[in-house]
Order: structure tokens, then C-alpha cells, then sequence
């Protein structure tokens, strides 16, 4: 399976970790967007249920285990080349939740983490799913 120019679209899970005012926020390392900031989140794998994908790759990227609350979103990130094919494709499942245990660390995936104040958000460069999930659910 390749994620670039790939024969179908692609299924991730990620989560939109809280905890009081704040949420977690990571700079991606990899492609497609990297270097911009959005949320713990990655592909599911064959034969594993999205809400587990979603808590493993939160536990794999930042080293927390959080407590899921629901879904808040399912979004399509589409991104096409310059000769209109498309380069990229996910449907993603954005969950909403709060960290029970563990300790933040970046993982290998990403360049940065942080806790960001929720009036602070809108000063990060995110990737633009983020922006527009962040903005649809009132978040900021």
C-alpha cells in the first residue's frame, strides 16, 4: 500500500487531546504537511477498529494514553498534483479526548509536541484539515 498516488482512498484515525484549556498539538516530520502542526493520528491497519488505531497512535507519537470521548468529526484530505492526479487521499476519523496517563515526548514522526492555550491556537501554522475542523467545531 503507498500513500502517495495510492489506488484508494486511505482510512486514519486521530484525536483532538484536551486537557483543561489546552490541546496537544504536534509538527509533523513526514508528508503531507510537513512541518505544519495538527493532531496525534495515523492509518489504521488492516484488521484493527478505528478507535484502537486512535489510541495507539496517540500512545506511538506522543507517549500518552488518553481516554477517548466520541467522535467530533469524520473529514477528507485530497491533495492533488500539478497535473491534477491525486497525490494524496484520507478519510479521517477525528476523535475527541483527554489524557489519562503517561508523559509527552515526541516520537520519531514528529518534530515537536506541545500543550498550546486554546486562544493560542490560531497563531500555529496547522495543517489545513486541522484549521478547518478547529473552525467548523467552534474550537477556535
Amino acid at each position: 500500500m503507498t500513500r502517495e498516488y495510492p489506488a484508494h482512498p486511505l482510512v486514519g484515525a486521530s484525536v483532538v487531546i484536551r486537557k483543561k484549556n489546552s490541546v496537544l498539538l504536534v509538527k509533523r516530520a513526514n508528508e503531507p504537511g510537513r512541518g505544519l502542526w495538527g493532531v496525534p493520528g495515523g492509518l489504521v491497519n488492516v484488521g484493527e477498529k478505528v478507535y484502537d488505531a486512535a489510541l495507539r497512535e496517540v500512545k506511538e507519537e506522543t507517549g500518552l494514553t488518553v481516554k477517548i470521548e466520541g467522535i467530533l468529526d469524520v473529514v477528507d484530505y485530497i491533495s492533488r498534483d500539478s497535473e491534477d492526479k491525486v497525490q494524496y487521499h484520507y478519510v479521517i476519523v477525528d476523535f475527541l479526548g483527554h489524557p489519562i496517563s503517561g508523559r509527552l515526548k515526541a516520537a520519531s514522526d514528529s518534530l515537536d509536541s506541545r500543550w498550546v492555550d486554546m486562544k493560542n491556537v490560531k497563531n500555529y501554522k496547522m495543517t489545513r484539515t486541522l484549521r478547518n475542523l478547529f473552525k467548523r467545531k467552534k474550537l477556535i
